[in-house]
Order: structure tokens, then C-alpha cells, then sequence
């Protein structure tokens, strides 16, 4: 295997770089996965049948701190890559770390909201806004909760092996999946919450 000194770590090898340009391949084809979920969504904004609407059921306060946990843990996924790219190991676990408990408190806050739905009577099958509303929030919080998962794994691989050409890349590429779910939420924070609260 051969190292190009040149290069960032996560890039150094031929195979790290293919690796990169396949994960980028992947998030494209996420776009239509969720451009699908958004297009049902505003198909249904307005089917509320005897269920509440969205201005009846959303809350500002917890939406606001999931919008900052998820744009805070964006920052310090930023922090970690840098904290790699100068070989400080010890830094970029502390910020990985962060990153990973502020998703925990993000898909915390996720279920309780699911669950203060329910417990008020919106359920999956009460509308077609709220079986809408459920899938798409349910599909980028089961992103989320694969990415902490995901996260807890490459960070016990760093603790073992180290920052390497290997672990590198998969920190970088897990970085680059944590980015894409915090630009999904600001679409679900500014085209449904907000949206639906005015």
C-alpha cells in the first residue's frame, strides 16, 4: 500500500481516496431518498382529517434545541477531522465524543417529541400530514441513531489502533455522513417546523 505524504491521511492512499469518492456517491444517493420524503410531506401538509396541524402540535423550544445540538455537533465533527489532520489522538476522540453524546441528546429529544405526539393523539395512522411527518422525521432520526453507532465503532478503533491511513478515512468519511444529516435538518427545520408554526 502505497502512501502519498502529500496528501491529507484520510486521502493518502489510492484505496482511501476510491473509498471517499464512493461514500460521495452514496450521499447522492441519499438526496432522492429524502427529496422523495419532503415531496410526500408537502404533499400532505394540508390532509389533517380529524388530527391536529402542525402550528397545533410543534413545539419551538425542543425543535430549537435539536437545531443546536445537531449544528454544535456539526462544529466539533469539524474540530475532531482537524484535531486528525494534526495527529493529536487524544483531541480528536474528546471531540468525537462530544459529537456522539449531542446526537444521544438530539435522538432523546426526537423520542420524547414522537412520544408527546402519541400521548395527544397523532399518531402514524390519525392523517396523512402526521404519517408524513412521522416517516420523514423517523427516517433522519434512524440516520442519526446508525451514525452514533457508527461514531462509538470508529472511535474504539481509534483508541486501539491510533490515528492510521485506515482509521483516518473512516473518521473522515463518517464526518462527511454526520455533515449530510445536519443539512437535512435544516430543511426539516426551516420547510417543516417553522413552516408549520407560522
Amino acid at each position: 500500500m502505497k502512501i502519498d505524504a502529500s496528501k491529507p491521511l484520510e486521502y493518502s492512499t489510492e484505496e482511501n481516496s476510491n473509498k471517499i469518492f464512493g461514500f460521495w456517491v452514496f450521499l447522492g444517493a441519499e438526496i432522492p431518498l429524502f427529496a422523495t420524503l419532503f415531496t410526500v410531506y408537502f404533499v400532505m401538509v394540508n390532509r389533517f382529517a380529524s388530527g391536529p396541524s402542525g402550528s397545533e402540535l410543534f413545539e419551538i423550544g425542543p425543535v430549537l434545541i435539536e437545531t443546536f445540538l445537531l449544528l454544535s455537533s456539526s462544529f466539533t465533527i469539524g474540530l475532531a477531522v482537524h484535531a486528525m489532520r494534526l495527529g493529536h489522538k487524544k483531541a480528536m476522540m474528546v471531540f468525537m465524543a462530544i459529537t456522539l453524546l449531542m446526537g444521544l441528546a438530539f435522538i432523546g429529544i426526537e423520542i420524547d417529541e414522537f412520544f408527546t405526539y402519541v400521548h395527544e393523539g397523532a399518531t402514524l395512522q390519525t392523517s396523512g400530514f402526521l404519517s408524513s411527518l412521522f416517516v420523514l422525521l423517523g427516517t433522519h432520526g434512524a440516520h442519526v441513531s446508525f451514525g452514533f453507532l457508527w461514531g462509538v465503532v470508529i472511535m474504539i478503533q481509534l483508541w486501539r489502533q491510533g490515528i492510521t491511513p485506515a482509521t483516518a478515512n473512516k473518521a473522515f468519511i463518517f464526518s462527511l455522513f454526520w455533515h449530510f444529516l445536519d443539512v437535512v435538518w435544516i430543511f426539516i427545520f426551516s420547510f417543516v417546523y417553522l413552516k408549520g408554526l407560522m
